[in-house]
């Protein structure tokens, strides 16, 4: 349930205004607790959540002509993080591992997704330099979902397991005081 709860909290972060925020939302740190507490075969639920979300903003929020290849890198960066939540903490999550994927989730859209605007759109010429001030222009919204993924998943992971060390050590007082 808390999965499905944080996906519903990424997507509305995603759809309030937040300009001022530069991508600070709560995607990557919900996709990362997504893999790591559900069944592979609920990872099509949140796709299609952000899939419907990106069509959404495109069409009727930014008002352009919707292009869904425009979108394939996006769609399998979503898939990818959820998949490295599976593969990172499913099994056991350690501050390593929990580091690990807070680093690789944000790391590999700004690499991949920069990437794919240089290669394919029009804003920066195709030469080394196009390529290092592509990435330079993103570096704030990278910044940002880095610490948002960061904060996001750190609450998602953090907070039951503060509960239940909290309950341990209330029951273990109770019994001590008995």
């Amino acid at each position: 349930m808390a999965a499905y709860l944080l996906l519903v909290l990424a997507v509305l972060t995603r759809v309030v205004p937040h300009h001022g925020w530069l991508n600070f939302t709560a995607v990557g740190g919900a996709l990362l607790y997504f893999g790591a507490r559900r069944p592979w075969r609920e990872m099509l639920a949140p796709l299609a959540a952000l899939m419907a979300t990106d069509y959404c903003l495109t069409v009727f929020t930014y008002h352009y002509t919707f292009a869904w290849t425009a979108y394939v890198t996006t769609w399998t960066w979503y898939l990818a993080v959820m998949v490295l939540g599976y593969i990172l903490l499913k099994s056991k999550t350690t501050w390593l591992r929990f580091g690990a994927a807070v680093v690789l989730g944000p790391t590999s859209f700004f690499l991949i997704s920069n990437y794919a605007v240089w290669v394919g759109g029009t804003m920066y010429p195709r030469t080394l330099a196009g390529l290092a001030t592509c990435y330079a222009a993103a570096v704030p919204f990278y910044r940002n979902d880095m610490l948002s993924t960061t904060i996001v998943a750190g609450l998602a992971f953090g907070v039951p397991v503060l509960v239940r060390k909290m309950r341990m050590e209330r029951s273990a007082g109770v019994v001590a005081t008995s």
